[in-house]
């Protein structure tokens, strides 16, 4: 990608498994870019790209492999991505299973600076996800940045009806869908 002069770095589950928080290895690995790119094979690997137009903005830090250095998402960035694009990371069971290990090196003032790159939704689902998991100690920034925003009430699974459910707070968010971690 350096050779493209391409920004990328590795989210979503391959960030999660670079942070020891993937219980599988992906099938594929996952890219985060700018614009929307074809799915690609080399060699073994298969190389999936999310786009996500400001991801140059997006925290990342170098990992060591034996081929040089990868860009990955920092910790909180990997969350933030995984419960904005539930469907490239085996849904929001898979999503929580992942938080529930990530909580213990997801830096609490760094989600609410990520809250100002990301959709407020994904910040509402975040932070519903994280006190699920336990994660309660890190959210209490979060929860006082949605609180101020006063964000219209967001359902959990965006794909599913929610009409008529009540909404909970501080996330203002509608529990539509029932999540079950696996830890």
């Amino acid at each position: 990608m350096a050779q493209l002069q391409e920004k990328y770095y590795a989210g979503l589950l391959s960030a999660a498994e670079y942070h020891g928080a993937a219980h599988q290895r992906p099938q594929v690995f996952q890219v985060v870019v700018a614009r929307n790119k074809p799915e690609i094979t080399c060699g073994k690997v298969r190389l999936m790209f999310v786009a996500r137009k400001n991801m140059a903005c997006i925290p990342t830090s170098d990992f060591k492999t034996p081929r040089g250095y990868l860009k990955i998402s920092t910790p909180a960035a990997t969350a933030f991505d995984l419960v904005g694009y539930p469907n490239h990371a085996a849904g929001l069971d898979n999503v929580a299973t992942i938080l529930a290990e990530l909580a213990e090196i997801i830096d609490g003032k760094e989600l609410v600076h990520l809250s100002d790159l990301s959709p407020i939704a994904w910040a509402q689902r975040l932070g519903y996800l994280l006190d699920l998991v336990g994660a309660q100690k890190k959210t209490g920034e979060l929860a006082k940045y949605i609180t101020e925003r006063k964000p219209v009430p967001t359902p959990l699974a965006p794909s599913l009806p929610f009409e008529g459910i009540s909404r909970l707070k501080p996330w203002n968010i509608v529990v539509n869908s029932r999540v079950e971690a696996e830890v």
